[in-house]
């Protein structure tokens, strides 16, 4: 046992620095990118914010409001809601009080069964705009834009060898549920990996029409599950990239409780297993992030049982620096996306010792769910979200099992909770 102690200590400390050096990378990236050069109104082309619903997300209000009110000479919002019955027609309250004229609301009229619902909404509103746009903005209902959010993402469009632009989400670890802390934890890790391999985010994301449709991503869309991972492939092959922007990192100040998330997280997992470029380099994070911690662990209790006092001190040690440096990780990152965020006028995160102490305990916890959900993921062929629920026999082979409208009945008794 002394032999797999030492690999396992020894592997734990040398997958921290890979991690520390991931994070410095990341971090520079933000520090020493520039506010991106945002284009004079005349050469910004019309574009068309989609924002795509099904049910009534905490902050709707707040991200209508907010997409209302850009600093953009041309623009029109597109807003595909699922049903009728749909608790989501609640935005026409906040759009009669900002007495916007540049939007337009339909429910979703053709229900596809080989790909996702919002595939579907996405694919009907690109079908309706006419040639005068030149580009499409994609928006999530849980993401509040600051007011040159689609300046800064579509200004970067006028490189030609950019095809499209993101930005990311970061959560707060303030919340009062252990599923809001652990959520934040596994982000601060998935921001970075999303930079490094330059997957975008489809919250936050624009792309040229004219690539949108000579690339036949369109045609993808009809037939897969998720709109945005299989983006970089696709364009990489008609010598386009992903432009990440560090000014749209988005502030998400929706709660999340443990067993709801573990459900979203297999989820994603499954999703990225389908149609994330670099799938086997998430397998090879998850095995160094997960399955290392786990055996020092289990290692610690057998020396433990069998009185093997150094052994014990020494994985107790390594587990410990272990732990302690990947919350100096998630401090320092948070300090310099916290950054980015005052920039955009919004209130950052106040790290009390409270939050500090908390974080610390759900780094593990962390590793737990995150092994349980990927474990779990391998072995999943359905996937239900929003109360539909699809059947997958690959990437490209989608079946919508069943439909039925978004319920109000369906919302989270808590209202702050991520739907």
């Amino acid at each position: 046992m002394k032999e797999l102690t030492i690999f396992i200590t020894q592997s734990l400390l040398g997958w921290l620095a890979i991690q520390m050096c991931l994070a410095m990378v990341f971090l520079f990236y933000l520090r020493s990118s520039k506010s991106p050069n945002l284009s004079a109104d005349e050469q910004l082309p019309k574009t068309a914010v989609i924002l795509c619903l099904r049910g009534a997300d905490p902050y709707l209000s707040n991200c209508v409001e907010a997409l209302l009110n850009q600093d953009y000479p041309e623009y029109d919002l597109k807003v595909i809601i699922d049903s009728q019955e749909d608790p989501a027609w609640l935005v026409n309250e906040t759009i009669k009080a900002q007495g916007a004229t540049n939007v337009e609301i339909s429910p979703l009229r053709v229900i596809r069964h080989n790909c996702s619902l919002k595939c579907s909404s996405l694919l009907q509103a690109v079908s309706e705009l006419d040639d005068s746009y030149k580009a499409i903005a994609l928006v999530d209902a849980d993401t509040i834009v600051h007011p040159h959010w689609l300046r800064q993402l579509v200004s970067p469009l006028a490189h030609p060898q950019v095809g499209a632009t993101t930005g990311n989400r970061w959560f707060v670890p303030t919340g009062k549920y252990w599923g809001s802390l652990v959520r934040y934890i596994g982000n601060v890790s998935t921001v970075v990996q999303m930079y490094l391999f330059r997957v975008p985010w489809g919250g936050t994301l624009a792309i040229k029409t004219d690539v949108l449709r000579q690339t036949g991503l369109l045609d993808k869309w009809g037939e897969a599950l998720g709109e945005d991972f299989m983006m970089h492939n696709i364009l990489k092959e008609h010598g386009l990239r992903v432009q990440f922007v560090p000014s749209l990192i988005m502030l998400n100040r929706e709660e999340c409780d443990l067993l709801g998330f573990i459900e979203s997280l297999k989820r994603l997992l499954f999703y990225c297993r389908l149609y994330h470029p670099s799938w086997l380099a998430i397998i090879g994070d998850a095995v160094s992030s997960i399955l290392f911690p786990c055996v020092a662990i289990v290692l610690f209790v057998l020396s433990l049982l069998d009185t093997q006092w150094d052994l014990a001190f020494l994985l107790l040690t390594t587990y410990c620096i272990y732990t302690v440096g990947l919350l100096l990780i998630t401090l320092i990152l948070e300090l310099g996306v916290s950054q980015v965020i005052r920039a955009h006028g919004q209130p950052t995160t106040k790290l009390s010792m409270d939050i500090v102490r908390k974080m610390f305990l759900a780094i593990p916890l962390t590793q737990l769910v995150y092994g349980l959900a990927l474990v779990a993921s391998l072995g999943m062929s359905t996937v239900k979200w929003r109360g539909i629920i699809y059947r997958v026999e690959n990437p490209w082979n989608i079946r919508l099992l069943e439909y039925h409208p978004y319920d109000t009945l369906d919302q989270p008794i808590d209202g702050q909770i991520s739907l």
